[in-house]
């Protein structure tokens, strides 16, 4: 790593192995672009921050990163106690720029959620958000160079499809090795949608004693064979360009451009919603005048190549295979019972027999006492929410969640499904749904919140609900929806999407 250092402008502080660097630019290629370029003599503008963990870090799997870097960004003032963070766990190709700021005005992926009285209220809370490894935005990833590889050849090689296998679990440590870089013992809460859902029930699963409350949004305890489908519909298309060339098409200049937006098309289509399209797009045509033909004619069709071409140079190929395998391999049932980083630490911790295996396999609803046993050290409160509309995680296996979650003895679970037609990208668009719930879970004072399941509409309001409780039990869904200021301002049904088009997610 010592080659990159001097590519950057740095403002350091060593703390055990750990240093945190002021990033100016990618080391890992060109500016990220979610991060224009600054001026480079004014210490007040940082598109990101950077971790760098310089000692080996042991993965889940086997494998081993020499040394890793996490870019992250922050929100809100951290307090004395330091004891008021959220941590904001990410999905599968997002930055850590979930806000706007002064080193990066640009909206994040999260813009409208973040902020003083929104959800994740920056008057309350210290947000911290990173991008994982494995990521392209200036984390540890396929794309960095690989330190040892470029000491035996003498030049910088990047890791390529040589990067070592990440799972969400080491995500996860390695997120809260930053935590511990910067003297945060607990965190108030780990808030993720999708695979940061994901990361947000494994942070509670491996540190119970520092994870005080969970949010979990269209996610699952383990992904199930129709997911594990799409996503490797995705990688088979973008490895069969010619210019992936193995997974070293750094070395040639190229990029996988054909694969990589068919990927992103594949992709977008599980995002999204059919009764979403009915409404938007219909059966419209781009020229209804002109004859039709093999060529791209429907406005369907535009759209999601729109989407696909944007992806180009805009997201790593080499990335999206990694980080989508690991989406595929997360499963709670599995989850680790020693952090192979710790001395002594056994080779593996399961040592399950081929036919507990193949039992642990089974994902109908009938098998889920490993599940439940997995998941037995998540204790905190958690909120867990899904969307009726989301077919590429859909809203039962949500449901799945909750119910293993109190079958293994947690008390505090509250459970939501909502009742909208934006699928999967549901957490992007629903302020007025996931905000006030994901808002409520994180300020009310617990042992207070009872465990509950409903279903909220998407044209429902905080205020509505309050009249129009929809519990199975008889607490009213007012006790859980905590209304704030802006909260009618802009509901789900007038959101513009236009703005999604340009999240990388």
């Amino acid at each position: 790593m010592a080659a990159n250092v001097s590519n950057q402008t740095q403002q350091a502080t060593a703390c055990g192995v750990g240093t945190v660097i002021t990033q100016r630019r990618d080391i890992h290629g060109s500016p990220p672009s979610y991060a224009p370029a600054r001026n480079l003599n004014d210490q007040r503008l940082l598109p990101y921050q950077l971790y760098r963990h310089e000692s080996p870090f042991k993965l889940h799997l086997g494998g081993t990163l020499p040394s890793f870097e996490i870019a992250y960004e922050s929100w809100g003032t951290l307090n004395d106690k330091k004891d008021n963070v959220i941590l904001l766990t990410t999905g599968l190709s997002a930055s850590s720029h979930a806000k706007s700021h002064f080193g990066n005005r640009s909206d994040g992926w999260w813009e409208k959620f973040i902020g003083p009285g929104l959800p994740l209220d920056t008057n309350k809370f210290h947000i911290i958000c990173t991008n994982v490894i494995g990521g392209c935005y200036g984390s540890t990833g396929p794309s960095s160079i690989d330190p040892v590889a470029s000491k035996e050849a003498g030049r910088s090689v990047r890791y390529g499809i040589n990067f070592p296998m990440v799972t969400v679990w080491d995500m996860v440590r390695a997120q809260f090795r930053l935590l511990d870089h910067l003297g945060v013992n607990t965190v108030h809460a780990v808030v993720g949608s999708s695979m940061g859902g994901m990361q947000s029930l494994a942070a509670a699963a491996l540190f119970p004693d520092r994870v005080q409350r969970a949010v979990s949004i269209s996610a699952a305890a383990r992904s199930h064979p129709y997911s594990i489908a799409l996503r490797h519909a995705q990688r088979q298309v973008l490895m069969s360009d010619p210019n992936w060339m193995g997974g070293n098409y750094y070395e040639h200049g190229v990029i996988p451009e054909k694969g990589l937006s068919l990927a992103r098309q594949i992709g977008t289509i599980t995002y999204r919603s059919g009764p979403e399209w009915e409404m938007r797009f219909g059966r419209k045509r781009a020229n209804p005048k002109s004859k039709p033909g093999l060529q791209t004619d429907f406005m369907i069709e535009s759209y999601l190549q729109h989407q696909g071409n944007k992806w180009i140079g805009k997201y790593d190929a080499n990335s999206l295979i990694f980080i989508s395998r690991a989406m595929d391999m997360f499963d709670m049932t599995e989850r680790p019972l020693f952090d192979p980083n710790l001395q002594n630490a056994p080779v593996s911790d399961h040592e399950d027999s081929a036919e507990l295996l193949d039992e642990k396999a089974t994902t109908d609803y009938m098998h889920t006492q490993y599940l439940t046993e997995g998941m037995s050290t998540i204790k905190c409160p958690t909120l867990v929410i899904g969307v009726k509309s989301d077919f590429l995680i859909p809203s039962w296996q949500q449901m799945e969640i909750a119910t293993c979650l109190k079958a293994a003895g947690n008390k505090k679970v509250s459970h939501f499904e909502i009742d909208g037609v934006f699928g999967h990208d549901t957490f992007l668009l629903d302020f007025s749904n996931v905000g006030s719930a994901v808002k409520g879970h994180l300020e009310i004072p617990f042992p207070v919140l009872p465990t509950v399941t409903t279903d909220l509409k998407q044209d429902d309001s905080p205020v509505e609900l309050a009249a129009k409780p929809k519990a199975s039990s008889d607490i009213l869904p007012e006790q859980i929806v905590v209304s704030y200021s802006n909260a009618k301002s802009e509901p789900a049904k007038t959101v513009k999407t236009d703005n999604d088009e340009e999240i990388i997610f």
